[in-house]
């Protein structure tokens, strides 16, 4: 089956994580995505390690199914050839701080006013209006300014960053979503649209509840910890071998989480009956919960509560994520073959089609496929040859 993006020609002119993961998205749903890194070292992400066999492995994280074309960006020629580029393309993503592209003469408004199917899709830190509009921005400053640092952690370790750069990777989703969005409305009238991102704004359309507490209550949510802030208990527990998840949510979860760890007395007791009651002395009953929790391991736990209706797992280290057995048969690791690393293992698309979202083909090696990408649009080999000996593009030997 056809994949959903097929015939879908994206350029990508995003470097570092954002842009890059939205186009990777694309990539996996079929388009045909071509990064166009500048000269002479590419992507910025390629210089960040650790490294395996000497490439970063960051930028393989994120760079699946794309194509590299290196272009010097510096030159009148180069701006030329990406300008020529983006006017026979469907899609141009680009992630440039606010005004740059502009600059360089691959602003939306000329090119959409030269290719009027074009999609443009822009990340920025702030978005391209309002005060901050100019702003520089990157993922921990956006993760501090969208609230989303004040409601992680504890009152004891203050405000934490996620441990991932979670507002690139949610502002490239969100991009991925829009662009798709445009993409149905493309077919339909032939007319692009510019689609607008930012990591703050990705931030705050997660936050969710603990947004909509202050704006419909006024109330001010700080760090939550591991606990959930109106469900008790709900989080995590300790156990002889690790931490583990609980989630009891309902009353009749609490009385058969009460007989499962012999602690019948406090199914009815005063202080516990009820959610509001546990609320207020989480504390006191999370001592308990966890004395008993310690006497048997994480998964012996898992499999108990399960059993009787209770969801609840334990937390995984990184080695015990890719070892894990359903991990395994989900096949949420796929494998491909790389230029110079050879058997390349890669974390897959987690989305599920009756046509296949997942990688075919592994992170370009930089240059990679610039002849082949220039031939397939349109030019000559005159001209592919002239742009290689002036050092307008570069290939990978």
């Amino acid at each position: 089956m056809e994949k959903p993006l097929e015939g879908i020609r994206a350029i990508d002119l995003t470097r570092a994580a954002a842009g890059p993961f939205c186009t990777m998205i694309l990539g996996d749903f079929g388009a045909d995505v071509t990064k166009i890194e500048p000269m002479p070292n590419g992507d910025l992400l390629r210089a960040f390690g650790p490294f395996h066999d000497g490439e970063g492995t960051y930028f393989l994280s994120i760079n699946r199914n794309k194509r590299s074309l290196a272009v010097d960006f510096r030159s009148a020629k180069g701006r030329a050839l990406l300008h020529d580029l983006a006017r026979r393309a469907d899609v141009v993503v680009e992630n440039f701080k606010p005004g740059v592209a502009e600059e360089m003469g691959l602003g939306d408004d000329v090119l959409r006013r030269e290719n009027p199917k074009l999609i443009y899709a822009s990340i920025s830190g702030f978005g391209s209006s309002g005060p901050y509009g100019r702003w520089p921005g990157v993922d921990q400053i956006a993760q501090g300014m969208s609230g989303l640092m004040s409601i992680t952690g504890t009152k004891e370790s203050g405000p934490l960053r996620v441990g991932t750069p979670i507002g690139d990777l949610t502002a490239g989703m969100w991009s991925a979503l829009g662009i798709m969005a445009a993409v149905i409305q493309q077919r339909t009238t032939g007319i692009g649209q510019r689609v607008d991102t930012s990591l703050i704004g990705a931030l705050i359309g997660l936050l969710g509840v603990q947004g909509q507490r202050y704006l419909s209550l006024g109330e001010v949510a700080g760090p939550v910890g591991n606990d959930h802030p109106v469900i008790c208990p709900y989080g995590l527990v300790e156990t002889k071998d690790g931490p583990l998840n609980i989630s009891v949510a309902t009353q009749e979860m609490w009385r058969r989480l009460c007989n499962i760890l012999d602690l019948g007395e406090l199914a009815d007791h005063p202080d516990f009956s009820d959610n509001a009651s546990r609320l207020k002395n989480r504390s006191e009953l999370m001592l308990r919960l966890n004395d008993a929790f310690r006497g048997d391991t994480q998964m012996r736990w898992a499999q108990r509560l399960i059993a009787a209706g209770i969801p609840a797992g334990p937390v995984y280290t990184m080695d015990q994520v890719f070892t894990d057995p359903h991990v395994a048969a989900q096949g949420f690791v796929q494998q491909v073959s790389h230029a110079t690393i050879g058997k390349l293992s890669l974390v897959s698309n987690p989305v599920r089609m009756e046509c296949t979202s997942q990688a075919n083909a592994p992170p370009p090696l930089l240059g990679q496929n610039s002849v082949e990408v220039l031939t397939e649009f349109g030019l000559s080999q005159l001209e592919i040859e002239s742009l290689l000996e002036e050092r307008v593009v570069q290939q990978h030997q």
